[in-house]
């Protein structure tokens, strides 16, 4: 069960988003903060790739110095926090608009329950096939 490859997208979505959280929060805890770059954390992309990755001619990877182009498992996808350089929102180098975050936030916790709901379903299916109903 805790192989199958739904559980191990499951466990690297709510890892990433759990992340997110963190930086989040890190970027509203210093919004007044002089010179503060707000962070972001991505990890979709590396995900959607691996998901995909049935649809596309997989590279073969015969040596651990080979570079792959993309992830090739799911315990690849590896969640990467990016500072936002490139955004001025103050003129004192901070650029974290409250309003920016306070609506990632909610996305995130939306994103997260679901992945829980998604996570009880699997979970109730299983407690069904188990009891022979």
């Amino acid at each position: 069960m805790l192989g199958e490859f739904t559980w191990s997208v499951l466990e690297k979505d709510m890892e990433g988003l759990a992340q997110r959280f963190k930086a989040v929060s890190r970027n509203v805890a210093n919004a007044d903060t002089p010179g503060y770059t707000r962070r972001n954390v991505s990890f979709e992309d590396q995900l959607r790739d691996v998901i995909q990755s049935g649809e596309k001619l997989r590279m073969t990877v015969t040596d651990p110095a080979h570079i792959p182009t993309r992830p090739l498992l799911v315990s690849d996808v590896k969640p990467v926090e990016l500072k936002i350089r490139d955004e001025a929102y103050r003129l004192d180098g901070n650029n974290v608009d409250p309003e920016r975050e306070m609506a990632v936030l909610a996305e995130t916790r939306m994103m997260y329950n679901a992945m829980n709901r998604l996570a009880a379903k699997k979970l109730a299916i299983y407690r069904t096939v188990i009891a022979g109903r």
